[in-house]
């Protein structure tokens, strides 16, 4: 239990604009003092990249709204180490429109923000809201999210852990499980293109995503229209792997 007003950095890679950053920054405004530092514009597909080839610009929109020039890891990474008056005790990344399932967590700059805090000693979340036929309502996310930050903010999180959060797009959600990461693959993610003078270009992005069957996934979670919540790991061996190496695979080869 704090013994002090949460500080809560928020922040997306979507773009400090972005419609459900706000829904979160609300949401986290209940909680404690919330400070946005967020992409001045969309940065998603960034993945956890980091800006070194330029300096990077910050700008105060707000008293507690910022927006940096760079990637969801560097709104992060200055945020905590330059912008706050001190370290935070939350980090929330989204509310993404949009899936963050199984392999997409690879690419997202939402779950990268999160990553990034988790690296910096600090309990993170991202929160990515599955949108069902264009429709967009940030409202049960926003509303999860607090109420998962609160228990966060009193409980912690396992040593080197974020929460990967996606929600069902539904006016009513009853239930949430903790669940594994799947698999989510794209079929047709790249497209063949010409410009109007012929020259060949490839656009990736789009495709048909498709689901591994485990009913313990994120994507089957969000199927059955339950929140899924995935705790990842920092820590990407494979220690069962790496056992069955040792004592199988002895150097020199």
């Amino acid at each position: 239990m704090l013994d002090h007003k949460p500080l809560i950095l928020v922040t997306n890679d979507d773009g400090v604009q972005a419609p459900g950053i706000a829904a979160l920054f609300a949401a986290m405004q209940t909680l404690g003092q919330a400070v946005m530092i967020a992409p001045e514009q969309d940065a998603s597909a960034s993945s956890h990249s980091l800006t070194m080839k330029r300096p990077l610009r910050v700008r105060q929109l707000a008293p507690e709204v910022h927006a940096i020039d760079g990637t969801p890891t560097d709104c992060v990474t200055i945020g905590v180490k330059k912008l706050l008056p001190r370290k935070p005790d939350l980090v929330v990344s989204g509310i993404n429109p949009g899936p963050n399932l199984g392999d997409d967590v690879n690419y997202s700059g939402t779950v990268a923000a999160a990553k990034e805090g988790t690296l910096l000693g600090v309990p993170s979340f991202a929160v990515s809201l599955v949108a069902q036929n264009g429709t967009v309502r940030y409202e049960a996310a926003a509303r999860f999210a607090g109420q998962l930050a609160a228990a966060i903010l009193t409980n912690g999180l396992p040593k080197d852990t974020l929460f990967n959060v996606n929600v069902p797009d539904l006016p009513e959600l009853n239930s949430a499980r903790f669940t594994r990461q799947g698999r989510r693959l794209y079929d047709d993610a790249i497209k063949e293109t010409f410009d109007p003078w012929g020259n060949q270009h490839y656009w990736i992005g789009g495709g048909t995503p498709y689901w591994d069957e485990g009913v313990d996934t994120d994507a089957q979670a969000v199927l059955a229209g339950v929140i899924s919540v995935t705790p990842l790991h920092i820590d990407l061996t494979n220690h069962e792997a790496l056992a069955r190496l040792r004592a199988s695979w002895p150097f020199p080869l």
